[in-house]
């Protein structure tokens, strides 16, 4: 008996990974739109986090937009209108929760404490966090 190897509608689904967001914002290559940074000053987790969160949005938001204008055209046999896209993931990012991503800091936090014990990122010193004896270190990619 054959099974189809097509994904069911709906689930638990990622534009992109978490690990390979966070090696590209710490190598400095700004990915979805997140601010470009030093890597050899890099960033810390609280700010990786936000950045991922706000693109992760921002691609859910993307991704609905489209699907819905490639129903839309369909049904009123036209072309697909950039413009009504555009227009609707500004909707959809101001409407959608920020909880839908399902991704939480505590969650980001163990995870980027195992890519620490891989090593595959490394605390940097910072002149920001050099004055005062309490803050999170800067992390960057290994």
């Amino acid at each position: 008996m054959a099974i189809a190897l097509k994904p069911s509608i709906g689930g638990f689904l990622r534009p992109f990974g978490c690990g390979w967001f966070i090696r590209e914002f710490l190598l400095g290559h700004s990915p979805y739109g997140a601010p470009r940074i030093n890597p050899k000053t890099g960033a810390c987790q609280a700010d990786i986090f936000k950045f991922y969160k706000r693109a992760l949005l921002l691609q859910f938001a993307e991704d609905i937009a489209v699907r819905e204008e490639e129903i839309s055209a369909d049904r009123e046999k036209r072309r697909i209108s950039p413009e009504k896209i555009e227009d609707r993931t500004r909707y959809y990012l101001e409407h959608i929760p920020y909880k839908l991503t399902s991704c939480r800091f505590h969650s980001f936090v163990v995870y980027f404490s195992n890519l620490q014990r891989l090593q595959w990122v490394e605390f940097t010193d910072s002149p920001l966090l050099n004055h005062r004896s309490l803050g999170l270190p800067r992390l960057t990619s290994a």
